[in-house]
């Protein structure tokens, strides 16, 4: 077990994955903007309230909705673009060298192998999410290249006085042009003898298939099960995992809102396993649906007011509801707690099983949005279906299964502690006695 932790500690710290976490940490606001964007789009009608036609009595049948088409195309659209440069620029800082220069040559690579319509204008289908895995192997090898010339000094040194700016432009120069022609010869390359695009083959040969495995239960139980088995060893499981699986989740929440954009119900579209399927359904509270946990408490520890589990509760659940519950992982704590290792694991494997059923079988409608991870829960249940009350049920069915499973664990916890609580006021009533 000493021998996982430090593997996991490893990864959770190697330089690569910790860029590519943030490269989607950093666009995160971006994703979330245009999900609400469409979801706004095709807001669900309040009884006989119907926003749609509201807005189409006031700005004309659907000119209302090129806004939000507009934001859609300047973010979610464009994701494999923005995370291109974002985890370029988080490497190349990791390094300490110009982020912003690694950046935007790894942007303009991006772009020099994005295959050209016949218009002449860049297609949105390789920009967006089917770009997701050339944008992270091209920012990676880009900024690995940019690195390797700036400290071999094949860099053009401007004289004292010169601009820090325009000083940093000309250290790229020379790097950014050996980048950008070798990329310039690969994509001439595999036009004239494969006659197809990098991003087609990478789709087909990775992308595609890790996708039809990510979106299968299997997968869903493995994801729930390793960040929490991470978490309870006081690792960020979230973290360590994240830049594995949102390159493999986010491209199918993507599928779902493009559809959904196009007026498919959240019922019928394709994709249940997506990035809000766990924070939504499956991390209410934060990481182990705490929620459920505080639930628990609060009706196993009733009378004894200045109980520490009573305290931690207070002190810890206004943050739990909105999923930020670091207070009560490290407070009560769970983390290295015996008591706790089986439900923070089961509880999160149950829910995941729980809530594949129920979008699976058509019971709730699938997610077909992106809402901030501290949204609480019910809101956030309501918004990612797409404005159904059935995301709210299935959410209050799983905080209560979770409760249930809570409660017992809760009880031999608190009933662990009062023992030792009345030992060590024995021990010192011994004590003062001799």
């Amino acid at each position: 077990m000493q021998k996982f932790i430090e593997i996991a500690g490893r990864i959770g710290a190697q330089r690569h994955l910790v860029a590519i976490r943030d490269g989607f940490v950093a666009i995160m606001p971006l994703i979330i903007i245009g999900s609400l964007a469409v979801l706004f789009n095709n807001f669900p009608p309040l009884g006989d309230f119907k926003l749609v036609e509201v807005f189409n009595g006031i700005f004309g049948e659907g000119n209302w909705q090129k806004v939000g088409g507009s934001i859609w195309n300047g973010t979610f659209a464009a994701i494999g673009l923005l995370i291109s440069f974002s985890i370029a620029y988080n490497l190349a800082k990791s390094y300490e060298v110009d982020g912003l220069s690694a950046g935007l040559i790894s942007a303009a690579s991006y772009i020099i192998l994005v295959p050209v319509t016949p218009d002449f204008g860049l297609s949105f289908a390789w920009l967006g999410s089917q770009g997701l895995f050339i944008a992270i192997i091209l920012s990676l090898l880009v900024t690995e290249l940019f690195r390797l010339l700036v400290q071999a000094k094949l860099t053009i040194k401007m004289p004292e006085g010169v601009p820090d700016g325009v000083a940093r432009s000309f250290t790229a120069l020379i790097p950014g042009m050996i980048i950008l022609l070798l990329v310039g010869l690969f994509q001439a390359l595999m036009a004239v003898f494969a006659e197809t695009s990098i991003f087609e083959v990478i789709f087909k040969v990775i992308q595609e298939p890790l996708q039809g495995l990510g979106n299968t239960l299997p997968a869903a139980m493995i994801v729930a099960f390793l960040n929490h088995l991470l978490w309870f060893f006081g690792l960020h499981g979230s973290n360590i995992i994240g830049a594995v699986i949102e390159p493999l989740y986010l491209p199918l929440l993507e599928k779902n809102l493009s559809l959904f954009q196009d007026g498919m119900s959240a019922f019928d579209v394709p994709n249940i396993v997506t990035k809000p399927f766990f924070d939504t359904f499956v991390y209410m509270g934060g990481s182990g649906t705490t929620i459920a946990l505080f639930i628990a408490i609060l009706i196993v520890v009733r009378k004894a007011q200045k109980h520490p589990y009573r305290e931690v509760t207070k002190l810890a659940a206004p943050a739990g509801l909105f999923n930020i519950n670091e207070p009560v992982i490290f407070g009560l704590p769970i983390v290295l707690n015996p008591a706790m290792l089986i439900p923070f694991i089961l509880v999160p494997v149950l829910l995941t099983i729980i809530s594949y059923f129920a979008l699976a079988v058509g019971l709730v409608p699938k997610t077909v949005a992106m809402v901030p991870w501290s949204t609480p829960p019910i809101l956030s249940g309501y918004l990612v279906t797409g404005g159904s009350w059935r995301g709210i049920v299935l959410q209050l069915f799983n905080l209560a299964v979770a409760t249930i499973i809570y409660i017992p664990f809760v009880m031999i916890g608190a009933r662990t502690f009062n023992l030792k609580s009345k030992e060590t006021v024995a021990v010192e009533e011994n004590t003062k006695d001799v």
